[in-house]
């Protein structure tokens, strides 16, 4: 076993590792806002003293769902099919989900130090391991009441909170400067991925399965359980603990990185020079403005295609989760083409992060603006979705390795202040989805409130630091052709 592991890059393993780790964190986390969708009663509007569940000013209900039925034929029909969901108003079902962020941001700055002091494996792996637990209690909590869902969601939250501090501990001892870009983007792939899952499994599963939305709980939880038996097999802190890494890999990591030895007497975390450095600043406000965006997609995509456009649970599952394929497939992309533009040194790291830190959170913007505007044309609305969050993907290249950049050593405190702080909005943004009735014009305000947030982070994020890309355009057109007439040369 230990000869046929030396042909296998340990680096690559835990980055595979951690993408899957990530990915169950985000389906456990997001999967409830497809379900939900199942578990309660729709929303009921009364028009002219007759309860339907359309009105003429909203967007129309399919034609097939109406048609051979008279309109009390069609009440009894809704009656009988939602007489044993749940009777949560829409303020409630906000509550529910915006419970997982106050737990969330908690364990963050406790997950940094945690990491930073016993390593990443068992930080994040115990973090992921007391999710699943409770994914897997909450059908039964679910019919105690919403408060005790409320409250598990909290909890769920708290555990949750770990993954990404320890995640960068990890990355800061196994990814090269080199392949930092590629690693960190498999790794951060997961929250695509883990979208992905979440609405197009979950649809796929309350359609199909006996049981219903329980299943969903029931299947994501099981399969982080076995994740975690995994990660404890496979996965180490370090490639100096590493018993199966190969003398090769190891040399080679020492000599890219520098020392890999975890030290358990590191010194105190410099607090004020951390929150008193203005990078580290720029870092949260575009965090806060990329998160607003992000957790207002998660966590209301799946409403808005239910309640507004009217979606079947299958069609939702599966158009909702296009926008995270197109991001999923951008983020490789981009990685790629970062890590060619330092190593060739085209662009400097500075002007690849501060550039693609633009793009990854104006591009969102403009495309849910745009997507707020379309109205009914459920074809058009979803292509808009698509291509904003395809171009978020740019993000993952930028953003969510630039604490790597700014400090390797508190990387993970670094990552829990930027992370923590960013997500408040993960606190807001559901609640505020979680009030609003199916009309459209009321759902036009909020998406334009989701962009706003994103672009003044970008812009202060250009202004501050004094992106001079178009002023240094004829550098790097210097640097490329010089880079191309070596690869000419070479051949």
């Amino acid at each position: 076993m230990k000869l046929n592991s030396r042909h296998v890059s340990q680096r690559w393993v835990m980055a595979v590792m951690g993408m899957l780790g990530v990915t169950m964190a985000y389906v456990m986390r997001a999967c409830l806002g497809i379900t939900l969708t199942q578990m309660v009663r729709p929303v009921v509007v009364v028009e002219s003293g007759v309860t339907s569940q359309v009105h003429h000013d909203y967007c129309p209900m399919p034609q097939s769902s109406s048609r051979g039925h008279s309109k009390s034929n069609r009440t009894n029909i809704a009656e009988d099919e939602f007489r044993n969901r749940f009777d949560w108003d829409e303020k409630t079902q906000g509550e529910i989900l915006s419970a997982f962020y106050y737990g969330y941001i908690i364990t963050h700055l406790p997950g940094g130090i945690l990491s930073q002091r016993f390593g990443g494996k068992h930080t994040m792996g115990f973090g992921i391991l007391s999710t699943a637990i409770f994914t897997l209690l909450t059908p039964y909590v679910s019919y105690m009441g919403s408060r005790p869902l409320t409250i598990l969601r909290f909890v769920e939250g708290l555990g949750e909170g770990t993954t990404f501090p320890a995640l960068c501990t990890l990355l800061a001892q196994w990814a090269p400067p080199e392949e930092k870009g590629k690693l960190s983007t498999l790794v951060f792939a997961g929250v695509q991925i883990g979208n992905i899952f979440s609405n197009f499994l979950s649809g796929f599963i309350i359609q199909y399965i006996p049981g219903g939305w329980p299943n969903v709980f029931y299947f994501f939880g099981v399969t982080s359980l076995i994740w975690f038996v995994l990660w404890c097999l496979l996965v180490y802190n370090d490639p100096n603990s590493h018993p199966f890494i190969s003398d090769v890999e190891r040399d080679y990591l020492k000599q890219s990185i520098g020392s890999l030895e975890r030290k358990k007497d590191l010194p105190p975390t410099p607090w004020l020079s951390i929150l008193t450095s203005w990078p580290v600043w720029a870092l949260i406000i575009v965090e806060a403005g990329h998160d607003w965006g992000g957790f207002t997609i998660v966590s209301d995509l799946p409403k808005y295609m239910s309640d507004v456009l009217h979606f079947s649970i299958t069609e939702n599952g599966l158009l909702s989760s296009i926008p995270y394929i197109a991001q999923w497939v951008t983020s490789i992309l981009a990685s790629i083409l970062a890590d060619r533009l330092i190593s060739r040194q085209i662009m400097t790291v500075t002007a690849v992060r501060k550039s693609y830190a633009i793009i990854g959170t104006v591009g969102p913007g403009m495309g849910v603006m745009c997507a707020s505007f379309v109205g009914c044309d459920k074809m058009i609305a979803t292509l808009c979705f698509t291509l904003g969050m395809a171009l978020m993907g740019f993000c993952y290249p930028s953003i969510r390795i630039n604490s790597l950049d700014l400090s390797p050593n508190y990387a993970p405190t670094i990552m829990a202040l930027v992370n923590g702080i960013g997500c408040l909005s993960g606190m807001a943004t559901p609640y505020v989805a979680g009030i609003l009735t199916p009309n459209v014009s009321i759902w036009t305000i909020l998406y334009i409130c989701c962009s706003l947030p994103s672009m003044v982070a970008s812009l202060y994020w250009f202004i501050k630091f004094k992106i001079n890309l178009i002023l240094n355009t004829e550098n790097i057109y210097v640097n490329l052709i010089k880079s191309l007439r070596m690869s000419i040369n070479s051949k």
